[in-house]
This record gives C-alpha cells, sequence and structure tokens, in this order.
C-alpha cells in the first residue's frame, strides 16, 4: 500500500467470463521504493505474491471539489463530444437544436447540453519500455513531463504513471502533485530481456539481469495495461465527476496479452475512458500497427496520432488537452429502460442544414453498456463491433 508519496506493490488477476471463451487479466506490479528518487523494484511474477487480489491502489492529493464539476442525474446517460473543422480546428459554437442523439438508431431527448465543458481531469499515462521502444523512450518521457506540465491545474486534475513491458508496473499512483508525477516519469528506464546485447538481439544462454523471471521482460502487454489501468485504477480510485483519460505511448505491436483488445477496449468503454494513442515506433524495429491503434482510440472516443519527429510528438499531446478542455456534454434519458447490461449503439448527428454544410468532424464514444439492476456493467451481450 503506497504510503504517503512512496509506491506500492499489488497484483490483479482477474476472471473474464464470456459465452465461448476465458481469459485472465494481467497484473499491476506497484513500485515500492524506499526512497521516491530510488532506483525502482523489479516487477514480479504474479505466481510470486501471496495474494492474488490487492486492495485497490489509495489516491494521493485527489483534486478538490470545483464549481466546474457537473452534476446530472444518474439515470442520465453522459456523451462527451468534440467538433472540429476541416482543417483540425475546435468548433465551440454548435448548440442544442443543431445536433440529435440516436441510440440503437432511436432518437433520444436531450435533456442537458452543455459547452465547453471543463471537469476535473483523471489522466493515466502509459509507457511502453519494451525492446522495441529502447531508441525513442527519451523522446517519450519528455513530451510527457511537457504534456502534464501543462495540463495538470492544482487541487483540480490528478494523473498516474504506468509503464509495462510483459508486466504492468504502476509507477506512482493518481496524485495532483506535478513534482512526483515528474519524478516518476524520470524512473520511468527501458527494461532489457535476458540476455539482450542492443538493437533488439537476444543470445540465449545469458543469465537473467535479476533474481527474478525475466521472460516477459522483452515482450509487451499492451492490452493487459489498458486492462488493468481501466479496472484497477481509473473504475475504482477516481471521482465520479472526472474526465478519465488514458495517454498510450507505444508502437501497438502486442506480443503477450492475456487479454485481446477487445476486451481492453470494453473494459475502458465501462470505466467511460478515452484512449489517446500515440503511436512510438522505431522503424529499424519495424515501425507502428496503426491499425490496433485507431481502433482502441476512436472506439474509445479518443484518436490515434502518429507523431513522425519530436515536433509531431509534442503537437500531438498539444491537440489531446486541446481536446479535453474544449468539449460538449451532452446527456439523455435513453428510451431503452432494459437494465441488461447490453451494449448500446451512439450516434451524434448534426440536423441543422447550414452547420452540415460545414463539414465538421464530430469524435466522440460510440456506444456504452448499459447497467444492470445491482448497477454495475458486468453482465453484457457480445456484439459485432467489439469482435
Amino acid at each position: 500500500m503506497l504510503h504517503q508519496g512512496f509506491g506500492k506493490l499489488f497484483i490483479f488477476i482477474a476472471a473474464l467470463a464470456f459465452a465461448t471463451v476465458a481469459l485472465t487479466a494481467n497484473r499491476f506490479v506497484a513500485q515500492t521504493p524506499t526512497n521516491p528518487d530510488a532506483q525502482k523494484s523489479r516487477s514480479r511474477r504474479a505466481n510470486e505474491v501471496p495474494s492474488p487480489t490487492p486492495p485497490v491502489n489509495p489516491k494521493e492529493d485527489l483534486p478538490g471539489e470545483s464549481d466546474d464539476v457537473v452534476r446530472v442525474e444518474t439515470n442520465l446517460t453522459n456523451i462527451f463530444f468534440t467538433a472540429a473543422d476541416s482543417n483540425k480546428r475546435f468548433v465551440s459554437t454548435l448548440k442544442k437544436e443543431d445536433i440529435r442523439i440516436l441510440e440503437d438508431g432511436q432518437p433520444q431527448e436531450i435533456f442537458t447540453f452543455q459547452q465547453n465543458v471543463d471537469l476535473p481531469l483523471s489522466i493515466g499515462i502509459l509507457i511502453d519500455t519494451s525492446s522495441s521502444e529502447e531508441r525513442t523512450l527519451p523522446d517519450e518521457k519528455a513530451a510527457a513531463r511537457s504534456f502534464l506540465e501543462a495540463v495538470m491545474r492544482p487541487e483540480k486534475d490528478e494523473a498516474a504513471i504506468v509503464s509495462f513491458t510483459g508486466d504492468v508496473t504502476l509507477e506512482q499512483g493518481f496524485t495532483g502533485n506535478v513534482e512526483r508525477l515528474r519524478r516518476a516519469i524520470d524512473r520511468v528506464e527501458f527494461v532489457p530481456p535476458s540476455g539482450y546485447i542492443g538493437g533488439g538481439v537476444v543470445v540465449g544462454g545469458t543469465p537473467p539481469i535479476s533474481g527474478s523471471n525475466q521472460t516477459t521482460a522483452g515482450s509487451t502487454a499492451i492490452w493487459d495495461a489498458v486492462w488493468a489501468t481501466s479496472n484497477e485504477l481509473l473504475s475504482d480510485s477516481t471521482a465520479e465527476n472526472t474526465r478519465r483519460t488514458i495517454i498510450l505511448l507505444t508502437d501497438g505491436y502486442d506480443t503477450i496479452s492475456q487479454v485481446k483488445i477487445r476486451d481492453a477496449i470494453e473494459r475502458a468503454q465501462k470505466a467511460d475512458a478515452l484512449i489517446y494513442a500515440i503511436a512510438i515506433g522505431d522503424t529499424y524495429m519495424g515501425g507502428v500497427d496503426a491499425g490496433a491503434l485507431k481502433k482502441i482510440a476512436e472506439q474509445t472516443g479518443g484518436r490515434a496520432y502518429f507523431p513522425r519527429n519530436e515536433r509531431e510528438l509534442r503537437n500531438a499531446f498539444a491537440q489531446i488537452q486541446t481536446d479535453l478542455r474544449e468539449q460538449y456534454l451532452v446527456a439523455y434519458s435513453p428510451s431503452n429502460k432494459t437494465r441488461d447490461g447490453a451494449y448500446r449503439r451512439i450516434q451524434i448527428e448534426l440536423v441543422d442544414p447550414e452547420v452540415r454544410k460545414q463539414n465538421l468532424k464530430l469524435n466522440y464514444r460510440p456506444g456504452y453498456f448499459a447497467k444492470t439492476p445491482d448497477g454495475s456493467t458486468q453482465t453484457r451481450k457480445r456484439t459485432q463491433q467489439q469482435d
């Protein structure tokens, strides 16, 4: 358990039940240094930890109450969206009568329409430290630090830092303290597999670099990291009225996850989390998997960016910051009152003829999971989109 800024070792293994397949989620391995600036302890395998279900990581320096927090009735479905013109400039002039909401093809009555909703932010920054990121990691860390320094507001926003290879490591739990976040990013380092000699080359027979199992050090479990962050951090450790966001820094090539991309997407949707994927890949190691990153971003209401240099990387972070600040909130009471945990598809359409001529690009999550009678979203029907 984290104690006053110190890291905490925790592991989780959760069972996912499906109609035809059973998957086991990966685990967080929290950092437990005796000094916040000390070298981080290595990840441990799940079978080395006596309890597979640790308590949820407590938040540090939680954002305070704010007059800007939007409070709506709990029976309403809330959809955030942004609008941009053909030059990717954000449009903040839309009105309630300019749009209509469809749920599973049925028009819905809008109860709330607000512009420039500025909710507190809960941001999970996920950093790939596998072999393919060895050369690009310094630029990723520098951009992440600059982003947090620009976006974080005292007493309002919070962020957490997670690194991952084949294991998922919590470097810093949720905090509003930018200095702690900066130190956590500084601690993130490339984790070489056993026998690694550089350039993606592994020589067999080399003794492990530590006493722990290093078989996952050179692999990449992207979907496990997204699943874990959504389930363990954003679902349970953030306040109700926050904008939950995952910033995913990776090349998109997953090699060892125990959950599939569709499961990571579903878990993020249930946590009401946007995913912004920033494709960082080494051309000498195969570049990036653009398709996978576009899929996980678009199906959660976020975006995927493919920067080619440090300047474009920083521009991507700047656009994400604008995205999170300049957004609309639409709330409606679904006409379908069935509490079955099923996936509901959402469409936002422009209905004003003059507005439609502007060819605006609307960005929003394409659906959500209905609540069940006990208020959860655990029981659901698999849909074609999720496959």
